[in-house]
């Protein structure tokens, strides 16, 4: 079953990365097969007032646009030149909060992911933003996609508790000063498709 709108609206953006553990990313491949893969790490962007995100400052551009839409919207950008990387838009409108999908445990079209991403250990096959979005086939044509649509959305899963969450700095943003040490990323104890422990 899928998330309930009411899931994305709410207004606290770090807890709602944190409650995405465990629940189920689907991304339907070309022919219908069913894509899916457990949550296992994630991470919360603040907006206008956090200097890790594409918003902060109330900086408003043609790629970012999305995430000033009301929660449940997918928004992928391009980075580095090479990778795309999916986010989920929560919150009201006017407020660009966002949860960065870091990595997924694979558990449905294993075959399809390896066909995209090649010859390497299955743990590698989604262990990372980038690596994820291969292996599920996201790229900026999902820019903008409701997650209670067709071509990608959240079921219900697996339930964690607080015991088995780890929390730390987020990945890649020393840029952000002081809010580079902020501990908003989330990950499962244990699960071996985390990008970094």
């Amino acid at each position: 079953m899928k998330l309930p709108l009411s899931f994305y609206l709410r207004e606290n953006t770090i807890e709602v990365s944190r409650d995405l553990l465990g629940k189920l990313l689907v991304v339907p491949a070309e022919n219908g097969d069913r894509v899916s893969g457990m949550i296992v790490e994630t991470e919360a962007y603040l907006g206008e007032i956090d200097k890790g995100a594409h918003s902060y400052g109330g900086r408003r551009t043609a790629r970012n646009e999305i995430t000033y839409s009301e929660g449940g919207h997918v928004y992928v950008f391009f980075v580095y030149g090479m990778y795309y990387q999916l986010n989920f838009v929560t919150g009201r409108v006017g407020q660009p909060h966002v949860c960065l999908i870091r990595a997924v445990e694979p558990v449905e079209g294993i075959e399809i992911m390896r066909k995209r991403r090649g010859t390497m250990p299955d743990k590698n096959l989604t262990s990372g933003p980038g690596k994820l979005c291969i292996a599920f086939g996201i790229d900026r044509s999902l820019n903008g996609e409701h997650l209670l649509g067709d071509r990608i959305s959240v079921e219900e899963y697996k339930n964690f508790t607080r015991k088995d969450i780890a929390e730390g700095k987020r990945i890649g943003i020393d840029y952000a000063e002081e809010f580079a040490e902020m501990p908003w990323r989330f990950w499962v104890k244990g699960n071996t498709f985390v990008s970094k422990r």
